[in-house]
């Protein structure tokens, strides 16, 4: 698996990573993980969700369609 490009989002006590990588065979993909301080101590957990270019379009439209309602 190679990376191709990532961005970094700071939200507090918590950091998004939004990556796009590449398969062996050469498919590219997001990888949208979020770490955060487990409990008291210095551990960070991180969970991960991979989003595949078939439906990343309904991604973003479930995305844009929720964020304004954030904003209520």
């Amino acid at each position: 698996m190679v990376e191709q490009k990532s961005e970094t989002v700071r939200a507090g006590s918590k950091t998004y990573f939004i990556d796009l990588k590449e398969t062996k065979d050469g498919k590219s993909f997001l990888v949208i993980t979020e770490s955060r301080f487990k409990g008291e101590g210095d551990e960070r957990e991180r969970i991960s969700i991979a989003v595949f270019p078939e439906y990343a379009e309904a991604f973003l439209n479930a995305l844009q369609e929720m964020v304004p309602e954030l904003e209520k």
